[in-house]
């Protein structure tokens, strides 16, 4: 079972943006490092190594990746792409979080 899950909608997104940035063989990294106004936030970003103590797998074609520490915090969680006229970006959603800010970037565990 994958730590996470993204929507189709994310899935879509990430693949354009690893076909336009030329980017074949990276993973979507999802990790969850301490800071922001509720003490823990997000970093999504594309890696191409997976380390001996990351979780690796593959959502709607997409490679995940998730390291062993963040996946305490996001076991259950949900990544969506939303692009309306009130905002776009990437929307995480996380049931482990006991508290979030404004910004949806931010969580406290």
């Amino acid at each position: 079972m994958s730590v996470i899950q993204l929507t189709e909608m994310a899935a879509v997104k990430v693949q354009q943006l690893i076909e336009r940035d030329g980017r074949d063989g990276y993973a979507l990294r999802l990790k969850v490092v301490g800071g922001g106004c509720s003490g823990l936030q997000y970093q999504l970003m594309f890696d191409d190594e997976v380390g001996e103590w990351d979780q690796a797998f593959e959502v709607h074609g997409v490679p995940v990746v998730v390291d062993s520490k963040s996946a305490v915090y996001l076991v259950g969680t949900t990544v969506d792409y939303v692009d309306d006229l009130d905002s776009s970006g990437f929307k995480i959603e996380n049931p482990n979080a006991t508290e979030t800010c404004g910004c949806g970037q931010s969580f406290g565990a």
